[in-house]
């Protein structure tokens, strides 16, 4: 998924306004760097970074420019993050449907699109509402624990398990390879990279198995039944097999369980509108909008120019990176007001958030992540429950997945 800049592009001095760095991230101090993007230069030309040279589209209506014309910029040339595929180095090409551009794209995202209708929501909401039941009720008052452990990558890995259909006893599974197939750091080490590619091959493999079970048997609801019996996915060669679980892993894992502590964290942070929530409940669906927007939990996207144009007056290249920083957008002042940097559960245009993308490519399952969170705010206030932030989390160190590594909390009622 990703390679290494050469030895003399890492000697060159640090661009205070490259905002793949890191430690942003980790340190949670990336806001100033993208706050000064967007103030003096909205679309900007970062020559030096660990992933070479890009343009940084950081507020809302350039990248909404981009996503709206998938002809001009494309996700298929080179892949949907800032990082580089290199073979050289012993990087796979693992397509997946959403780095790929039309016809092939819609095929293919048609076949997993029936899983995530309205009607496939209404289906999943009791199941989804009983298994957050089971998992807050067994949770301890007074005494701390980790909220991303115990709430987040549960609840997240369970639905996963249920949309492939996966095999319960070893759902933890789900998050492990997701983990190791959405850090885009692990690209910075050779070895990191040749470990990844093997667990990814493990990954492969296993769902190879729960593949060739379900062959020539009766069509059933999970995603692996629907790729079987699609013209579009049934006849996938390994690779191209990869990378769309990859890709529905990390979709189904990292979003959603980066929000779920998101909406523990960001409420504790403004207690005020953790208070506006707890005395009217009516308010959680657009707290769910909000908080998905104030967190992000993919920080970007990418595309590629297919041909030389002018984007906000600045002349792209055929061939030049752009990085769509859904994570500025979504603090976007012009867009989002002053308070952009602040969870408000009552903000009226919270759905307007770029963190399930626009346009063609916009999260297939955004429904469902919003379903998930949504169930559990609404669990949450049946039971009275306040979570406590008892210490710092411990964040993703990565420019791509925007989430949190551990939360440590406590519970109280209100």
């Amino acid at each position: 998924m990703a390679t290494l800049a050469t030895d003399a592009t890492q000697s060159l001095p640090i661009d205070p306004l490259d905002v793949t760095r890191p430690e942003l991230y980790r340190d949670d101090v990336w806001q100033a760097p993208f706050r000064e993007l967007r103030a003096k230069a909205p679309v900007y030309r970062c020559e030096n970074s660990d992933f070479g040279a890009y343009w940084s589209l950081s507020t809302y209506k350039p990248i909404v420019e981009v996503e709206s014309l998938p002809d001009l910029y494309s996700s298929e040339m080179g892949g949907i993050v800032v990082a580089d595929l290199n073979p050289e180095r012993g990087d796979i090409k693992a397509p997946m449907f959403i780095s790929m551009d039309r016809p092939k794209h819609t095929g293919q995202r048609r076949t997993v699109a029936p899983a995530f209708t309205p009607s496939e929501i209404e289906r999943m909401a009791v199941d989804v509402r009983r298994r957050t039941i089971e998992v807050l009720d067994s949770l301890p008052y007074g005494e701390t624990f980790d909220w991303v452990d115990r709430v987040s990558i549960e609840l997240t890995t369970q639905m996963l398990a249920i949309l492939f259909d996966f095999p319960w006893e070893e759902r933890r599974k789900l998050t492990y390879w997701s983990d190791w197939a959405g850090d885009i750091e692990l690209s910075k080490s050779d070895e990191l990279r040749q470990q990844r590619q093997t667990i990814m091959f493990e990954c492969a493999a296993y769902f190879k198995t729960l593949w060739d079970s379900k062959i020539g048997k009766e069509p059933t609801p999970d995603l692996i039944s629907m790729m079987i019996h699609s013209e579009a996915m049934a006849h996938m060669d390994d690779m191209e097999f990869l990378g769309n679980l990859i890709l529905l892993i990390v979709g189904g894992n990292d979003t959603t369980r980066n929000s779920m502590t998101a909406a523990a964290y960001g409420l504790d942070l403004w207690p005020d509108q953790r208070a506006k929530l707890e005395a009217d409940p009516g308010l959680i669906p657009n707290a769910v909008q909000e908080i998905i927007r104030w967190q992000t939990p993919l920080a970007h996207m990418r595309r590629t120019a297919t041909q030389d144009t002018v984007l906000e007056g600045h002349q792209i290249k055929a061939g030049d990176k752009l990085v769509m920083w859904y994570i500025s957008a979504n603090r976007d002042e012009s867009v989002f007001g002053a308070d952009a940097d602040q969870i408000v559960v009552d903000r009226p245009n919270a759905r307007r958030h770029l963190a399930f993308g626009h346009g063609i490519h916009r999260c297939v399952g955004a429904r469902l992540a919003e379903l998930q969170i949504g169930v559990l705010l609404d669990e949450m206030a049946k039971r009275r429950m306040r979570v406590n932030v008892v210490g710092a989390p411990e964040r993703v160190a990565a420019c791509f997945v925007h989430g949190y590594r551990k939360l440590p909390v406590e519970l109280s009622r209100y």
